[in-house]
């Protein structure tokens, strides 16, 4: 067997499974309503996943060829604190921009 008909194998494999998966929660229980635990655990599903995207990003930025910056932490922990201080998403996201770049100004 070839490469190229092994890679579109396991295309076609992970393709079909992550349909699967997906189709398992969308199609089936899609037109019922969940039991109160499991939409009061659900609610936490973007809280978890949006820091989980982040962090590595700050810890080991692409920019800097995966070594930590402290320019980068800086802003980092500046965008949590506003975060929880206002309770507001374009509160951090700005204020963690602007201590970005002041701090990559400062240093040169």
């Amino acid at each position: 067997m070839s490469d190229s008909a092994r890679i579109w194998i396991l295309i076609v494999t992970v393709a079909a499974g992550t349909f699967l998966i997906r189709y398992s929660f969308i199609g089936l229980v899609g037109d019922r309503s969940l039991p109160a635990w499991a939409e009061r655990m659900l609610r936490y599903v973007p809280v978890s996943v949006m820091p989980a995207i982040a962090a590595p990003l700050v810890v080991w930025p692409h920019a800097t060829g995966g070594e930590t910056n402290p320019a980068r932490l800086l802003a980092g922990l500046a965008a949590l604190a506003l975060g929880i201080a206002t309770r507001n998403l374009l509160a951090a996201i700005f204020g963690g921009m602007a201590v970005l770049y002041l701090a990559l100004w400062l240093v040169g």
